[in-house]
């Protein structure tokens, strides 16, 4: 099983590759107090189809470049406009 992410397409100004942030909750260890936290993944799109403000599902896999190891598996929703 591979690790599979929902987040929201950020750049898509390379060839072939787009930038995607997931935001996650994570509790701080002295504070209790929740803070939003944000991981950057660089995802290979092979036919250029996903746009700023989509949410897309990506999925780990080999290394296909100093930064990609994510590849796009689908669109979950497109951006409004």
């Amino acid at each position: 099983m591979r690790k599979q992410r929902i987040g929201r397409v950020v750049s898509d100004r390379m060839q072939k590759t787009i930038v995607v942030v997931e935001e996650r909750l994570a509790m701080h260890p002295r504070y209790r107090k929740y803070v939003r936290r944000r991981t950057k993944y660089y995802v290979h799109d092979e036919r250029e189809q996903a746009r700023v403000g989509d949410i897309v599902r990506i999925e780990e896999t080999r290394p296909l470049s100093r930064l990609k190891r994510w590849r796009l598996v689908e669109i979950v929703r497109r951006s409004e406009g």
